[in-house]
């Protein structure tokens, strides 16, 4: 039984990373690119890395295995995240059908402050 469990964690593991190498390609700009390869991989790589616990079948194995999962669930989407503030800080443009740009008009590139919308809506009603 735990052959199958094996099999189909692994695969779906796989299928994942496959899914963020592709996006990699697809992806039009490098924030969509970025957020589907974090998502994906962290996926895919934590899959494998259960299946891995599950067919050595020991505790030092299995405690490394979801020690290692625990530390890329955690660190994955804040490295994500600051490699996008990053980006958008110094410039990188987004996609040119992109819809919305929620920090369009709240960077300041003098002093690198970010306003919030109770900070703009302040400054209206006083300005």
């Amino acid at each position: 039984m735990s052959d199958y469990l094996i099999i189909m964690l692994s695969s779906v593991g796989l299928a994942a990373i496959m899914v963020a190498a592709i996006g990699i390609v697809r992806m039009p700009d490098f924030y969509l690119r970025l957020s589907v390869t974090v998502k994906a991989a962290t996926l895919g790589n934590g899959l494998l890395l259960l299946s891995a616990a599950i067919y050595f079948n020991e505790v030092s194995v299995g405690s490394k295995a979801l020690a290692i999962i625990f530390f890329l669930l955690i660190t994955a989407p804040i490295s994500a995240h600051m490699i996008g503030r990053t980006s958008y800080f110094i410039g990188t443009k987004l996609w040119e059908d992109s819809v919305l740009d929620e920090l369009a008009g709240k960077y300041e590139k003098d002093t690198h402050e970010l306003r919030s919308d109770e900070e703009e809506e302040g400054l209206q009603e006083n300005g």
